[in-house]
């Protein structure tokens, strides 16, 4: 006789509080499903359109080294978004229709500040609706957002659904090598004064934006996403992290670390962007 929704949630939390992993469809829960593809499609979706916003840098890279990096980092891109997709595929995601649907090249204005809001219907993290218009940009997206992700990811290594942490191994390397890279020229560039004060304003104008990633604290959704073991943090301890990683090598560059003040007060939880 077929399990009742009521036993394969115990037996789902059961083996989820025993530390095994989830393998198939068949194994979970109607809630597990859909709080599972929503994650999986924030990042499949940052995936792609981070590589697309990466693209226009292979050509106006400063050198011909650099155009090599960029389309290293922009082919890292589309391979972890490919990477996302095909998982989701095994959980019915229509992956083709939804990449035909969505323009992973939309990018608000330079006047707009979304917050922590998303400019369309896709479930990319907002942060890939910014342009991206100078080469201080583009560091400060390595220093940055690929940091954030990699702090965001973490949760995703030791995920419950067993697909998905054993292919984070390869993607965080990758997020690291891109981190790096970013810092690299963030030191460099700092140091020279003709630089520094154009990479001082590039950090304070995308370090609130990265900050806004991580979500209201004890929100509602990310409280399920612990409770099935698709992540491990609240949004503020994992915001918390991320801000003593950069905190180092802002430090290290001789720069100011930027502010941030949340006002939670206008923020409606359902357009959060982690959950």
């Amino acid at each position: 006789m077929a399990m009742t929704e009521q036993e394969k949630e115990q037996r789902m939390l059961e083996k989820i509080a025993n530390g095994e992993t989830i393998e198939t469809v068949e194994e979970m829960t109607e809630e597990y499903r859909e709080n599972l593809i929503n994650l999986m499609l924030m990042q499949a979706d940052s995936e792609v359109a981070g590589a697309f916003g990466y693209v226009p840098w292979i050509m106006k890279a400063p050198t011909t080294a650099e155009m090599l990096s960029v389309s290293t980092i922009a082919k890292d891109e589309v391979r972890h978004g490919r990477v996302m997709y095909k998982l989701l595929q095994d959980l019915g995601i229509d992956v083709d229709a939804r990449v035909k649907d969505f323009d992973f090249n939309l990018r608000v204005g330079d006047e707009v500040e979304l917050g922590i809001t998303r400019a369309a219907e896709d479930n990319r993290v907002n942060i890939f609706y910014y342009p991206i218009n100078t080469w201080y940009d583009f560091i400060m997206f390595n220093v940055l957002m690929d940091r954030g992700a990699g702090h965001q990811l973490e949760d995703s290594e030791m995920s419950s659904y067993g697909p998905w942490r054993r292919v984070m191994e390869g993607i965080m390397k990758e997020e690291m090598m891109h981190v790096a890279h970013g810092d690299s020229w963030l030191v460099k560039l700092a140091k020279d004064p003709e630089h520094k004060e154009n990479v001082q304003e590039a950090l304070d104008r995308w370090f609130p934006r990265v900050m806004n990633i991580f979500g209201k604290p004890n929100s509602r959704r990310n409280a399920i996403y612990i409770k099935l073991g698709l992540k491990k943090r609240d949004n503020h301890e994992v915001r918390l992290a991320f801000e003593a990683d950069v905190r180092k090598v802002v430090e290290r560059a001789g720069l100011e670390m930027p502010t941030w003040v949340p006002d939670w007060e206008r923020i409606q939880e359902d357009a959060t962007i982690t959950g």
